[in-house]
């Protein structure tokens, strides 16, 4: 059987001026990057920005919790762009872009997978159109521009001890969590301790995806925090003079990239914030220019509904007025028996009563979702050690949660394999949408975590450590309190503790530490031992990548 990347390799690609034709685009509303990939031209999506033509349908994809059997959710916003436009559907697919770090450690791409696959892949899951290249460099301009400002005479009296903005890299690399720059001689500048985190998990990114035009973006670089003085007022990056040469580095980046899948869906494809240490959604740009070029528009939020659902439904979608129509959750049974406390190696034995304790995790999920008033649906990811009794115990199940069900087997088969999904998305998408967030912007900072941390997790409530309540406290007084918040958790469970699968209970959310992201608009609250730059494991997929003399890629997937 042939690997993703031997599929995508092999396939039959259009030139990306022949998909841009297929949405009525001119030469003018486009830039190409090669023959594959194009940026939408500033032209076009400022038309579009002013258009007054009414909007798509939007659907999120979202999943359960993330396991070692994998989801398959990306493969799932794929497949099911397909299937809706081989039912005649004009539908468009908007996704993130993929981060060097899990490409080159071990959670893999961002492209799909089997035959549903965004292409070209390997460009797509390596520098693509240079965007996080643009992310990485703006923010550590901003970086040069502190410790050059203190090296020449420090005028806005920045504390030293108090510099909160970090540099980035997009890669995974413990060993840069914790630096001292600034050592040598006079001429070096000024020792002091500094971090990395990784550009996917940087407030540039998510000003990037949320800034509506250049303008928007201009204004939210301006009123991010890089340090606190010392009187202990913020000290921003329009006080550094930093705003117009960083919005130079991004020019282009705002612009949104569109390419294609095996079967020639138009995806466009447009920033990637993590959702475990991030908002974990593509661009609002991105899914505003998508509403106005197709019916439908099939789009997802990282990681589980916990993660990226919550903040797709509660920073997304507040910030940028999006309004979901319909709901897609992702869950495989061999994830499901995993949470029931089957070992991988054993998750292809039937095994109905592992699956019966650990469908509780999907459970969750639809109620999480559900809360929200917009219509649900549960899509199984096919896999060849399904039983039969298997999937029909979870579509049972699933209709008495009063969510639709539809198996997905568009990894085998693409745009076919996804038609019983497809014709559920319709259905769902007859539904009339109330949606609501989940809470209000006047609720204290510490009512909004403890709203999520008990309604979408199931905790008991949280608990801050004292450093996390001196920072909450002085993040009210700068007056920050009407902000959303980014809860930053791991990805494995529905607690802050990796290791408690299924759907936990009794338990508290430790926040460790809060601070503000002032020019994306939200309040980051770090949960237990996640990390804002992740780690290689033993052996990271780096080991495995090669290219031959004619420079085609292997190993990537």
């Amino acid at each position: 059987m042939k690997t993703d990347i031997e599929i995508a390799q092999s396939a039959e690609l259009k030139p990306i001026a022949q998909i841009a034709e297929g949405l009525d685009l001119t030469a003018e509303d486009y830039e190409q990057y090669g023959w594959y990939k194009a940026k939408f031209s500033d032209r076009y999506l400022n038309k579009m920005e002013a258009s007054d033509k009414d909007n798509g349908k939007l659907v999120l994809v979202t999943a359960i919790n993330p396991t070692p059997a994998g989801e398959g959710k990306t493969t799932t916003t794929v497949g099911l762009g397909d299937a809706l436009r081989k039912k005649g559907k004009n539908a468009i697919i908007a996704i993130r872009e993929p981060s060097l770090g899990p490409c080159f450690g071990v959670k893999g791409g961002a492209a799909g997978g089997g035959m549903a696959q965004a292409v070209p892949m390997e460009e797509l899951n390596l520098h693509f159109t240079g965007d996080f290249h643009a992310v990485t460099s703006a923010n550590n301009l901003l970086s040069a521009i502190i410790d050059n400002h203190i090296h020449q005479g420090n005028v806005l009296r920045i504390d030293t001890r108090n510099i909160v903005w970090k540099r980035c890299l997009d890669m995974n690399d413990r060993a840069l969590r914790n630096c001292v720059v600034g050592m040598g001689g006079k001429t070096d500048g000024f020792v002091r301790e500094d971090h990395f985190i990784i550009t996917v998990a940087s407030e540039i990114m998510a000003i990037l995806c949320l800034a509506e035009n250049m303008q928007d973006l201009k204004k939210r670089l301006s009123r991010i925090v890089a340090a606190y003085d010392l009187d202990g007022k913020p000290v921003t990056a329009a006080d550094l003079k930093a705003v117009g040469s960083m919005a130079a580095l991004l020019k282009d980046a705002l612009r949104p990239n569109m390419i294609q899948t095996l079967e020639h869906t138009p995806v466009l494809v447009h920033g990637g914030p993590f959702a475990n240490i991030a908002h974990g959604c593509n661009s609002v740009r991105a899914t505003k220019t998508a509403l106005k070029l197709g019916d439908i528009v099939v789009t997802e939020a990282g990681f589980g509904s916990d993660l990226g659902g919550e903040k797709f439904l509660d920073i997304k979608c507040r910030l940028s007025g999006l309004k979901p129509d319909a709901i897609v959750i992702v869950a495989t049974i061999r994830a499901l028996k995993y949470n029931g406390g089957v070992k991988k190696v054993d998750l292809g034995t039937p095994d109905l009563a592992a699956l019966e304790r650990g469908i509780v995790n999907l459970e969750k999920h639809i109620d999480n979702m559900q809360r929200y008033g917009v219509p649900v649906v549960v899509t199984l990811n096919a896999f060849l050690t399904d039983t039969q009794e298997e999937r029909e115990f979870v579509r049972t199940f699933c209709e008495k949660k009063g969510a639709r069900f539809a198996l997905s087997e568009v990894w085998e088969k693409g745009s076919e394999g996804g038609q019983d999904l497809a014709d559920a998305v319709i259905e769902a998408l007859s539904e009339e949408s109330h949606f609501t967030p989940l809470y209000n912007d006047e609720m204290p900072l510490y009512d909004k975590m403890e709203t999520i941390a008990k309604q979408v997790y199931g905790a008991d409530g949280i608990s801050l450590t004292p450093a996390a309540t001196k920072q909450l406290a002085r993040l009210n007084e700068l007056g920050f309190g009407n902000l959303p918040v980014c809860m930053a958790k791991t990805q494995y469970s529905l607690s802050d503790d990796a290791s408690l699968l299924g759907r936990p209970e009794g338990f508290t959310v430790t926040v460790r530490e809060v601070y503000v992201s002032a020019g994306a608009g939200f309040v980051v609250a770090l949960t237990g031992n996640v990390m804002t730059m992740p780690g290689l494991s033993k052996d990271p997929a780096a080991y495995h990548i090669d290219v031959d003399d004619d420079g085609v890629i292997t190993g990537l997937f």
